[in-house]
């Protein structure tokens, strides 16, 4: 069978326990919101279709345990993932102070031009907010990562974090494919300009023993 979708991306969903990714996952793909917290046994994943920027999109996303007894086995998947999506609970200070290990994770072991994404979920949740918007923005912007706020319960903004995360993951191979043909016509131009060089010298050097 022909493929029918014109680029496969790969995000990664990794936090500590409890903070929802899996929530988030279920919400995003299917519309269902579960209300039971249910631990990620390992590693789970799920595959939606987008149209962006007139391509078909095929997003296949890695929801991954929180505990540490499974580290091992979930790092594998950071070297194959294009984004990762670093989640923690608005209303639980420990999840976010947790995030710099997350991050390290990332810097450790997934490429370098992953695309990153700090996401702070249960933000229906504003009566027991623990951590405000401005201080997860201002980590995001120290780290040169995106950042976003969303519930799995109501929606918010949880379509266009997703799509923020492709886009920009799609625009950054976009700008690498534009570097690579551009290097490849000045290395051919300089190629070229040897070339011509070297038979000048060769007609020149001709020349000088035909005097001698």
């Amino acid at each position: 069978m022909s493929k029918r979708y014109d680029l496969l991306l790969r995000l990664l969903l990794v936090g500590e326990t409890g903070v929802g990714k899996t929530c988030l996952l279920c919400k995003y793909i299917n519309q269902d919101f579960i209300s039971a917290h249910i631990s990620t046994i390992g590693i789970d994943f799920k595959m939606k279709t987008l149209q962006i920027n007139d391509r078909v999109v095929k997003v296949q996303i890695w929801d991954t345990a929180g505990q540490e007894r499974f580290e091992s086995i979930t790092k594998q998947f950071y070297r194959r993932a294009q984004g990762v999506l670093l989640v923690y609970d608005m209303s639980s200070r420990s999840s976010f102070e947790a995030i710099p290990k997350w991050l390290a994770h990332v810097e450790q072991f997934c490429k370098e031009d992953v695309s990153v994404m700090l996401l702070g979920n249960k933000c229906d949740r504003e009566d027991i907010r623990q951590v405000t918007t401005k201080e997860a923005s201002q980590f995001a912007k120290e780290h040169g990562i995106m950042f976003s706020e969303t519930s799995a319960k109501s929606s918010s903004n949880l379509e266009k974090a997703f799509l923020d995360m492709c886009t920009d993951i799609i625009e950054s191979q976009e700008q690498q494919a534009a570097e690579s043909r551009s290097s490849i016509s000045l290395d051919e131009d300089s190629s070229h300009f040897d070339s011509h060089s070297d038979s000048s010298q060769l007609l020149s050097d001709g020349g000088r023993k035909r005097c001698c």
